[in-house]
């Protein structure tokens, strides 16, 4: 991890500090520091894997974690991190087939379980991997000796990101892109006094690992839950007086639904993951009354590409757009053939910035992310106004065209999310005889009215893009990072397997 040196400053000066605290366990920055120092000398004392098929320039030791949000995760990750290790963090509600296969091409040193009968502790013994129990470690945590390696340059982490394929991609990351973002950060999220920060996303994910991460390098308590579950994270955020929340916009809503008392300890609101829409901002302002709401954009392999202020701001940002770049980002628009086609022009998102992953372990199908002479896209659609401010369209993978026109599902979303009664919409297209693609929309919420969702369309959309099939959801299938699990949603419409009503007009 590139915040040692930050880590043993903080166990130095406030030892008793709670650095994390998850389902009432807690370990100080004393704790955690020490605790990370036995684990990194036990990983040192382990015999080097030979089973690996790929170089990693620089890395002695390579320790995959497959903890979830495990009290011991945080140690474990630094510890892994410590130079010149690396850590691959792999989540452990991905499917067993594709874990074994990650385990098997990783050959890691090290394997990190939270239980020895789970699947992943199952895969690395049939492997031959060590495996370790957090917990159970046949180690003294106890004991003391020299501090960690303080923070260098080399590849520190090994994350997972879906693409146009089922099979997660597996990009790295160095140290010193991670701290470059975290200085910038620390400055733009006005992390300085450290405020107690809450993330109830899987860790084994880039929002909640970072949030971790950031936490712990401006000194503050990162705060968490084992299993996502709204009311506990309420109770949290209400009972610990929480001064910063970060989280996607679906785990929010949920908050919402499960707490309707103000909570005005906290301060600051930050999102990513999806575009916060009208209805939610507005539910957010009611149940944080004193907290500025941001949103930022960006993707694992690019970091961040822009900020925003939509309430608390000197000026609030416009509720369409994500924001102006990131500190250190340039952002162009370019056309199929790379050129840059200036403002107020749709065209694919290109970025320059020194925050970009160095590319790809495995996985690379040249479809999403790729880094050329006009900078890194991960093939995301969107267009700049005069002022800077970017909007997102949506990912090229997902254009639908019906009609002969072009319709991206997020446009559609977006409009939809503005309609009273939604509280969340996913669309997509089905093959159509006639039209080639017909556009279907199911959404979640009190509406209910299949006319009156296309009249609030109709208001704000093309008639072309308009959806001809609208589908009611009681309660949407997530993914482990808190997102809406899209495919199955669109499996449940085609299967008639009654996840979903169909919405007579």
């Amino acid at each position: 991890m590139p915040i040692h040196a930050e880590l043993l400053r903080h166990a130095t000066e406030r030892p008793d500090k709670p650095a994390v605290v998850i389902d009432g366990g807690s370990l100080s920055y004393g704790e955690l520091y020490s605790r990370a120092g036995a684990i990194y000398r036990f990983i040192q004392a382990l015999p080097r894997s030979n089973g690996r098929s790929f170089d990693l320039p620089g890395v002695e030791k390579l320790v995959a974690v497959s903890l979830g949000n495990h009290i011991g995760f945080a140690e474990y990750f630094i510890a892994a991190t410590a130079l010149a290790n690396a850590c691959s963090v792999i989540d452990p509600m991905m499917p067993e087939a594709t874990i074994e296969r990650i385990v098997e091409r990783l050959a890691p040193d090290a394997l990190v379980v939270d239980d020895a009968a789970s699947a992943s502790a199952e895969i690395g013994r049939r492997l031959g991997v060590p495996v370790i129990v957090a917990g159970a470690e046949p180690f003294d945590l106890a004991a003391t000796g020299d501090d960690m390696p303080v923070d260098a340059g080399g590849i520190f982490l090994i994350g997972f990101t879906s693409g146009t394929t089922a099979e997660p991609k597996a990009y790295y990351r160095s140290r010193e892109q991670w701290r470059r973002s975290l200085d910038r950060g620390r400055l733009v999220f006005e992390l300085q006094d450290a405020p107690s920060t809450l993330c109830p996303g899987a860790l084994a994910h880039g929002l909640a690992l970072y949030a971790l991460v950031e936490a712990l390098d401006a000194g503050a308590t990162f705060h968490s839950i084992g299993k996502w579950d709204a009311g506990a994270v309420a109770r949290i955020l209400s009972s610990e007086k929480i001064e910063r929340l970060v989280a996607v916009p679906t785990h929010i809503a949920g908050i919402a639904r499960a707490w309707s008392e103000p909570m005005e300890s906290l301060r600051e609101v930050l999102t990513a993951g999806a575009k916060l829409n009208l209805n939610e901002v507005q539910s957010m302002r009611r149940l944080f009354p004193k907290a500025r709401i941001r949103e930022y954009y960006g993707a694992s392999e690019i970091g961040f590409m822009t900020v925003s202020t939509l309430v608390g701001g000197a000026t609030d940002f416009p509720i369409d757009r994500v924001g102006r770049a990131y500190p250190g980002v340039e952002i162009s628009i370019r056309d199929p053939e790379e050129n840059d086609v200036g403002t107020d022009v749709p065209g694919t998102i290109f970025v320059n910035s020194d925050l970009i992953a160095d590319g790809y372990l495995w996985g690379d199908d040249g479809q999403a992310f790729r880094v050329t002479p006009a900078g890194a896209t991960v093939g995301d659609l969107g267009e700049i106004d005069a002022n800077g401010m970017l909007r997102v369209i949506g990912r090229a993978g997902g254009m639908m065209i019906s009609g002969g026109n072009n319709v991206y599902p997020a446009e559609v979303e977006s409009a939809l999310k503005t309609c009273r009664g939604v509280e969340d919409a996913v669309v997509f297209g089905r093959p159509d005889p006639y039209y080639g693609q017909s556009i279907v929309a199911v959404v979640s919420g009190e509406a209910m009215d299949a006319k009156m969702l296309a009249e609030h369309c109709a208001g704000r959309l093309a008639r072309f893009k308009i959806p001809r099939q609208f589908y009611h959801i009681g309660a949407w299938p997530m993914t482990s990072s808190g997102k809406i699990a899209r495919g199955q949603v669109e499996a449940s419409v085609i299967s008639g397997d009654g996840l979903v009503l169909r919405l007579s007009a």
